[in-house]
């Protein structure tokens, strides 16, 4: 897929670029997680697989990771505990992430491009574009690094919370998800927030 908006932006001058997306913010337990990634080349080959983390599988996903990890100018990740998901609401939290995300890049972007919204209150231009992490490299390359990251932590979870699978559905609202939250009930990891939550407490 021809990668548009990049093309024009860097056809005008306008560099370095910065993606953004998040990881997490539809689940009912564990962080929201935020990437944001400033790549040298959006078109280079070796980048060329890289795209939405949901058209691949897990195992593609962990060498996309290694591969942008290794390849991008910067990564900033940013990780928003389920309780502060729960205080601020899951919109507040995620804008915050990705202002905190691109405040964190080592390389200073002169544009930002974001999956899904605009990021208010940032001082560096930035547009939101429809699919964003499906049509533009800098975004899909976010999106990795926030899925990867969030299903490393999710794994981790699984062990100190054994009862839930979440290194299997990830903290999503999945029925084995829900039928191990109407036997154990929530743990500190889910949010409270939200309504299947709320309505077991």
């Amino acid at each position: 897929m021809v990668k548009v908006i990049e093309s024009l932006l860097i056809e005008a001058g306008i560099t370095p670029l910065a993606g953004v997306d998040e990881a997490g913010r539809g689940a009912c337990a564990g962080p929201l997680v935020i990437a944001s990634v400033v790549l040298a080349d959006p078109f280079a080959p070796e980048l060329a697989k890289v795209r939405d983390s949901k058209d691949v599988s897990e195992s593609e996903r962990e060498k996309l990771f290694d591969l942008v990890t290794s390849t991008a100018l910067s990564i900033s990740v940013i990780t928003v505990p389920a309780a502060e998901v729960d205080s601020r609401g899951v919109h507040a939290a995620n804008l915050d992430g990705m202002r905190r995300a691109v405040q964190g890049l080592s390389v200073t972007p002169n544009y930002v491009l974001t999956d899904g919204y605009a990021i208010e209150g940032l001082a560096i231009p930035n547009v939101a574009v429809w699919k964003g992490d499906q049509v533009v490299t800098c975004i899909s390359a976010a999106s990795i690094i926030a899925k990867v990251t969030r299903d490393r932590i999710m794994r981790e979870l699984d062990t100190e919370f054994p009862n839930y699978g979440f290194a299997k559905h990830k903290g999503y609202i999945t029925k084995v998800h829900t039928e191990a939250l109407q036997e154990h009930g929530p743990c500190i990891e889910h949010r409270r927030s939200f309504a299947n939550i709320a309505v077991l407490l």
